[in-house]
């Protein structure tokens, strides 16, 4: 039996109130793949994931269409518990007098905070789960502290743990270092390696070609809404193709699968 790709985007137009970020969108992902998603800020990155999760829809057309796992359509809540999302947006919104716990378990029923009636729902197993998630990433001993007194780094992997306490088989992550200090990003990419090599898959949405993985092993560029290139890592990541999606001169340095973006420019101090 033929395994359905995780994300089917067949001539996808989406617009964003009045300006269409994506036109024409053809994109297929399968199921265990590692994949960055890389491109210049207002590429259509974040448009891209809202309509995966199904926040955004294409406009209606015969000839297009939004599958994730073979599906068309799908319950929202029930898709979120299939994939594992961490995002800066979703960070934000969540209140900073939130306990972690409470985030990392929100993570169980794909809600923002957890009010009255879902802590009806909480069971034992739920708080188990959520506690050795926690360890598992090394915060366990915030579990009691409020959301907005941990760095950024904490938050971003109480998200981290909230996103795998369903066992998601894959994971979206957008811009996942961005704001972290050197230490902070190291840990989250070092979580995120450990992950992959267990099987989990991986979408990697990112402007900064220098935080992605060593494990992804194919790279698709967007630019102006639209697929500029896609294909195995090494051979997109090359200064000539990334020089002209980010309309800038650069020069790419690899080492031990990591890859370094810096400017081509010379230097003309003496």
């Amino acid at each position: 039996m033929i395994e359905a790709p995780l994300i089917d985007i067949h001539n996808a137009t989406v617009w964003r109130e009045s300006t269409c970020v994506l036109r024409n969108l053809s994109l297929r992902i399968a199921q265990h793949e590692r994949v960055a998603v890389l491109g210049p800020n207002g590429s259509g990155k974040s448009t891209l994931l809202k309509t995966i999760s199904r926040e955004l829809r294409p406009v209606y057309s015969e000839d297009s269409w939004v599958r994730i796992l073979g599906n068309s359509h799908w319950n929202i809540w029930e898709l979120r518990q299939q994939l594992g999302l961490v995002s800066h947006e979703l960070q934000s919104n969540y209140s900073q007098n939130s306990k972690a716990l409470d985030v990392v378990v929100s993570g169980f029923f794909s809600s923002i905070g957890l009010d009255d009636q879902l802590c009806s729902r909480i069971e034992v197993v739920h708080i188990r789960k959520a506690v050795s998630v926690m360890a598992s990433l090394g915060i366990q001993d915030l579990s009691k502290r409020a959301f907005g007194t941990l760095s950024t780094g904490q938050q971003r992997r109480c998200l981290l743990a909230r996103a795998l306490v369903h066992d998601p088989h894959t994971l979206i992550l957008d811009e996942p270092t961005a704001g972290l200090d050197m230490t902070a990003r190291f840990e989250i990419l070092r979580h995120i390696s450990e992950l992959v090599r267990t099987g989990i898959s991986l979408v990697w949405v990112t402007h900064d070609l220098n935080d992605i993985p060593a494990e992804v092993t194919r790279v698709i560029v967007l630019k102006n809404g639209a697929v500029f290139a896609d294909g195995p890592k090494s051979q997109v990541l090359n200064a000539e193709l990334l020089s002209k999606a980010f309309d800038t001169d650069l020069r790419i340095a690899e080492l031990d699968g990591h890859f370094l973006a810096y400017p081509a420019y010379e230097n003309t101090l003496r």
